[in-house]
């Protein structure tokens, strides 16, 4: 295409080669760019003028739009003919404001994230205050190609002014919403640390896609989450974001079905993430993306997504951290970035590691966890295990032993699933009585709990089943599968009675509800979505407009015991009114924690493992034999640590009353020295703390849950800025981590693990508040002035002298009722919680720690052997 001016006007001559485009299809383009025609004409001889191809001749009369745009116009309309963009509204800006296409690409890049922030501002707005104020558009590109483009980024007085000038034209806007915009705008820009805009692909060509990193907290949006940093990949076929809570962060990436929010639905899932994240090394992350284009395959837009994802990272190479090629970094090394499966992504592991190796990427197929080479989850059925460790407890604490007496379930999910599968395989005790996922609702209203845990085990071994492939004829009286998609369903007297209900027709919606409702003993959440809202929120709270038709109050549950071996089924406000009903519950992240901690395992051992391989101390075949080989040794590791967590939390609720003041104590230090926000935790207002107190209440399990994960968090970051991980009182954390076959095949790389200093200050963390509970270290903090840090070789004096592990187990067995397990583990927290006081009142610094415990150790255990004596006396 070519534009010409003459006396008469513009006129513009296309060449359309193979299927020509429509005329209609042509005058749509030229109105795209404000170009309106007044004539046209195919000439005659065209293929001898102008080669093989379909001619068009198009006049616009007069315009006031000089040639160098003109220019403009016919390279974008070329690009759009070839498919290397694609002509939108954002069009216009190359004619107003006299930018090349690729501009105004990277301008619909920019206002396609912010119309994913709280900018509350649709994005045709955007698009017109960039069309009707060109100095700032121009600006805007002169400020981002002055701060990142590789050959022009050394000019610091260059981008000063870029930046003043955007500033200067920010003060100039003359509406509320044209200075909100201008603002967003510019903060972005500033906010960006690196983008692959200049990086060029293997043909030497600009990328079909843009990526940018960005520091979120320099964006001028008001997230109640602020990500540390977030990467956003937008192209005509996929746009995503992927959010971390820190350097070191970890977490799935999902296939959303929120084309106009999925930012939102990811922050929701980061923020769950880094809490469940507290007790293993990496901070929370999440990505999402969805898909643009109908031509686009899920793999294909996840190919392009993890490919912006790479573009912005470091690489390592020899122990070199290497920046990647003409790229502008505002930020310091950043190499670790690890992704997982997640909704619709689950078979897509390998495909991310492909396309690591492929790149030489340092963390070769440790990039995404699982995969051929990685552990599989619903193989371990480790998500589910872990979160069945809370619901053993939750009944076992009310005295009941689900191993051995039956129980009532409904659930959401379906037996084809990772986690719903896996748990309601975990009992031959379980009654199943209703279920529901996307396609099917099920109901057994009188089930045989062998009959049917044999059903569900054909089910669950049967690839892509559903709801609809339960044989009926296993379904007691009355009960039946059914479709969501059915107008109406019938219901038989004996699903009314079993779920409480006079009607004998409903709507599938009615019926999921109903369910929900159940008089049960268990509600068993593995699913996706968010079912269950607090009273006094609404549904918009849920941030899942997917299911607001089937959604019910926290006040409507009837069941005693809710497990969440899936994320977000419950808001956090909700579980707080269950609980507060007494409601057996504690947490997403806490239930399900031991799939995202089995990863971690998973992506340290490889990358100890991988610095073998390339050093050539073991073969690829090795790796993975010793990968395989302690796969069972894994699943210890992380139940346990499940485990302990779990009990923790049931340790602070038993004396939750007594511990409010504490408990109030530390909500005030994390909100003042880790940033957290206790009403967007969920945790009590004020006035909410005043009345509890009053009444002798104390904190619920879900919010002691918040206070245990974020303490670990805040305590963690807080050993990593001091001498703690380096000391050789700790060195043996970094060992017991790792399942001891690879430790004892391959000591040397396990020392050298590039992340040794966090997996130790992690695993100090996770014990150190597991065992003396959330808020004693801030507490001696306050009373004795000590740091973090002091405490934490304090209390490892007192566990070294006390041999508190093996006192601990002891304290585990002295009582087969869980009931009185909490008293008596809690005495062991008081003795250690005083001691450690003591010691740090004791000052001794100028004796090595191993001094002191080798000083006390045998007159102390002597005197508990004493006291073991007497007790068995």
């Amino acid at each position: 295409m070519c534009f010409d001016t003459d006396t008469e006007g513009v006129r513009a001559l296309t060449v359309c080669p193979g299927t020509p485009m429509l005329l209609a299809d042509l005058s749509t383009m030229f109105e795209s760019f404000g170009l309106r025609m007044t004539a046209h004409r195919s000439p005659e001889f065209s293929d001898l003028l102008l080669g093989t191809g379909v001619v068009h001749e198009f006049e616009f009369g007069h315009l006031p739009i000089p040639d160098p745009v003109l220019a403009l116009i016919a390279e974008a309309c070329t690009a759009h003919a070839t498919g290397a963009w694609r002509i939108d509204g954002y069009a216009r800006l190359v004619a107003t404001a006299g930018i090349p296409w690729r501009e105004a690409g990277l301008l619909r890049a920019i206002c396609r994230f912010l119309k994913q922030t709280p900018l509350g501002l649709p994005e045709s707005s955007l698009v017109e205050s960039l069309t009707q104020h060109p100095d700032f558009t121009r600006a805007v590109v002169s400020l981002f190609r002055a701060r990142l483009d590789p050959s022009t980024s050394h000019d610091l007085v260059r981008r000063e002014a870029a930046d003043m000038t955007v500033a200067m034209l920010v003060e100039q806007a003359e509406t509320l919403d044209e200075d909100r915009i201008r603002r967003a705008v510019h903060a972005f820009v500033s906010a960006v640390l690196r983008t692959n805009w200049f990086q060029l692909d293997a043909e030497g060509q600009a990328k079909s896609y843009i990526a940018f990193k960005i520091d979120s907290s320099r964006l001028a949006t008001n997230d109640a989450t602020v990500p540390f940093r977030e990467i956003f990949v937008h192209s005509d076929e996929v746009e995503g974001v992927h959010l971390r809570n820190g350097a070191v962060a970890r977490g799935g990436l999902r296939w959303s079905d929120r084309c106009e929010d999925f930012r939102t639905e990811a922050l929701g899932l980061m923020k769950t993430q880094s809490v469940k994240n507290a007790p293993i090394v990496p901070a929370g992350a999440k990505g999402a993306f969805v898909i643009r284009s109908t031509e686009t395959s899920a793999a294909e837009a996840y190919r392009i997504f993890i490919a912006g994802l790479l573009d912005l990272t470091d690489n390592i190479v020899d122990g070199w951290v290497l920046h990647p090629a003409r790229t502008v970094c505002h930020d310091g090394a950043d190499s670790y970035l690890v992704v997982a499966a997640d909704k619709g992504t689950a078979n897509f592991s390998d495909l991310a590691n492909t396309i690591a190796v492929q790149r030489n990427f340092w963390l070769g197929d440790a990039f995404a966890s699982g995969g051929s080479a990685g552990y599989s989850h619903k193989a371990m059925g480790i998500t589910a295990r872990g979160a069945w460790l809370s619901v053993r407890r939750h009944f076992a604490e009310a005295g009941r032993d689900i191993d051995a007496e039956e129980f009532t379930v409904v659930g959401i999910g379906d037996m084809s699933g990772d986690v719903f599968g896996n748990g309601m395989l975990l009992s031959r005790k379980i009654r199943l009585v209703g279920a529901f996922d996307h396609r099917h609702i099920f109901l057994d209203p009188d089930p045989d709990s062998e009959i049917s845990f044999s059903e569900r085990q054909r089910l669950f071994d049967t690839p892509h089943s559903s709801w609809g492939d339960y044989d009926t004829d296993k379904i007691s009286s009355g009960g039946g599968v059914w479709p969501r998609t059915a107008k109406t369903i019938p219901l038989s007297p004996q699903i009314r009675d079993r779920l409480s209900i006079d009607t004998d027709e409903c709507g599938p919606d009615e019926l999921i509800q109903t369910i929900l409702r159940a008089p049960v003993d268990l509600l068993w959440n593995g699913g996706i979505g968010t079912y269950v809202r607090a009273a006094g929120e609404t549904d918009l709270d849920a941030h899942d407009p997917v299911n607001k038709r089937v959604r019910i109050a926290a006040s409507e549950l009837r069941c005693s015991v809710v497990g969440e071996g899936g994320n977000l089924g419950l808001t956090q406000h909700a579980r707080v009114d269950f609980a507060l009903a007494g409601g057996r519950i504690n947490a997403d992240f806490i239930d399900n924690a031991a799939g995202v901690a089995t990863s971690d395992m998973e992506v340290n051992l490889k990358i100890a493992l991988d610095a073998g391989v390339r050093a050539g101390l073991l073969t690829g075949t090795r790796r993975d034999e010793l990968l395989h080989s302690v796969a069972d040794d894994v699943v210890r590791r992380v139940l346990t640590q499940s485990a302990n967590q779990i009990l923790a939390i049931s340790l602070a609720h038993h004396q939750a009353g007594n511990l409010l003041e504490r408990h109030v104590r530390l909500i005030g230090n994390l909100q003042a020295q880790a940033g957290i926000d206790p009403v967007a935790e969920g945790l009590p207002s004020a006035a909410e703390l005043e009345r509890r107190a009053i009444s002798g209440a104390g904190l619920t399990r879900p919010e002691i849950a918040i206070l245990l994960a974020q303490s670990k968090n805040l305590v963690c970051n807080e050993l990593l800025q001091s001498r703690v991980p380096d000391d050789e009182l700790f060195a043996d954390r970094l060992t017991a981590y790792f399942p001891a076959a690879v430790v004892e095949e391959t000591p040397d790389l396990i020392a050298a693990h590039p992340l040794r200093r966090e997996i130790i200050a992690t695993a100090i963390a996770d014990e150190l508040i597991n065992r003396i509970g959330p808020g004693t270290i801030y507490r001696l903090q306050e009373r004795l002035g000590v740091s973090t840090a002091q405490v934490a070789v304090a209390y490892a004096k007192v566990r070294g002298i006390l041999d508190l592990d093996a006192l601990w187990e002891e304290g585990l067995g002295w009582s087969t009722d869980e009931t009185e397990l909490a008293p008596a583990l809690f005495e062991i927290r008081e003795l250690v919680e005083h001691l450690t006081s003591l010691t740090l009142r004791s000052n001794h610094e100028s004796a090595s720690p191993r001094v002191e415990i080798d000083r006390y150790t045998s007159s102390v255990r002597q005197l508990i052997g004493l006291t073991r004596s007497a007790r068995g006396a």
